[in-house]
């Protein structure tokens, strides 16, 4: 991927904080509704031509084993009702594939997660959890875009999940490592 032909989406600036100068970065905000409407923005005023984009970002482990980088091949929108609007007659399209991804299933969702309730019913469907990636690789869809997702585990999406002001620089030198070594 040479770096001419990436745009790096991030929901932060403190998670795209340590991203190598000279790559373009869109900062999206927090939310679904907010990456999806900024990637768009973003791709619809580029020349997308032989560009990829790539999704960094923190998510909180649904698992007590996983940590550091994982490059999730799957996405879900979580916290949509998709069986109540398939039965309607219409594809929520709650689950996509990401070409270059690791088995890693990312649920993507406006919920931020601390609740181990909510966590544990997580869990039965997915490894990670944030509130952008979904939205990301949608937006991306919609443009014929390649797009990669790079999450790198900043919690238990548990009580441990506030502390992330606190975790988030980590997070960001690993990413930033990351797009160092890989494009």
């Amino acid at each position: 991927m040479p770096a001419r032909h990436l745009l790096i989406v991030s929901a932060t600036r403190a998670e795209a904080a340590h991203v190598p100068a000279g790559l373009p970065v869109v900062v999206t905000g927090l939310g679904k509704t907010a990456a999806a409407t900024a990637t768009a923005q973003a791709l619809g005023r580029m020349d997308r031509n032989g560009l990829t984009v790539v999704n960094i970002g923190t998510a909180g482990a649904l698992r007590e084993e996983l940590d550091g980088i994982h490059l999730p091949g799957t996405v879900l929108n979580h916290d949509i009702n998709a069986a109540a609007i398939r039965a309607l007659g219409y594809d929520p399209q709650e689950r996509l594939t990401v070409d270059d991804g690791d088995d890693t299933v990312l649920a993507t969702g406006d919920v931020f997660v601390t609740d181990p309730v909510v966590r544990d019913a997580l869990a039965e469907r997915a490894d990670l959890v944030d509130m952008e990636g979904y939205a990301v690789v949608y937006a991306c869809r919609h443009y014929d875009v390649p797009v990669r997702l790079v999450k790198h585990v900043s919690d238990g999406a548990d009580e441990t999940a506030f502390d992330w002001p606190s975790v988030v620089a980590a997070s960001a030198r690993a990413l930033g490592e990351w797009l160092r070594l890989n494009v």
